[in-house]
């Protein structure tokens, strides 16, 4: 098992719950108790613990975004002209408020950030970057890329190398 984070003790018990739970979020405590071979009580609070830690942080359910009628999937790289004061600062907090976006990364490189949008069609991102993105503080270029296919898209962590030590 590889080290966790210095302030976290985390054995392999509980990484094998996070995996249950990951790939589960709404397995029975006695489903996961039975499967760590363990009583519900214990189970329950090792849970909890975990959930106190920040390592389980919430659970919900992975929607099929192209079924509800978001067609477009974006990858958009914002660039600033001025990275003083406290325009990074209000940027950040606007794109909090923005459900389209559902991912921000600042990053390093030719790009300050990178989002992942999602609009119904093509006409509706037009107005997003129009209306939204380009009224945003401190944006001075935005370049996107739209999804062809979405070969792969997951937010589940690969706990199996941390059981095993290598990826499977």
């Amino acid at each position: 098992m590889k080290e966790n984070h210095p302030n976290l003790s985390v054995d392999s018990t509980d990484l094998f719950l996070l995996k249950l739970v990951q790939d589960d979020g709404q397995i029975p405590n006695a489903k996961v108790a039975e499967k760590l071979a363990m009583s519900e009580t214990p189970c329950w609070r090792r849970r909890k613990r975990l959930e106190e830690k920040g390592l389980i942080v919430g659970y919900q359910a992975n929607l099929n975004r192209e079924l509800l009628g978001f067609e477009v999937l974006a990858l958009v790289q914002i660039c600033f002209s001025n990275h003083t004061d406290d325009l990074p600062f209000q940027f950040e907090k606007k794109i909090q408020e923005i459900p389209e976006i559902l991912s921000c990364h600042n990053v390093t490189g030719e790009a300050d950030y990178f989002l992942l949008v999602v609009a119904e069609n093509l006409t509706s991102y037009e107005k997003f970057l129009r209306n939204t993105l380009r009224k945003l503080p401190g944006v001075n270029s935005i370049k996107s890329s739209l999804s062809l296919r979405e070969v792969k898209s997951s937010s589940r962590l690969p706990i199996n190398v941390l059981l095993n030590g290598s990826s499977e």
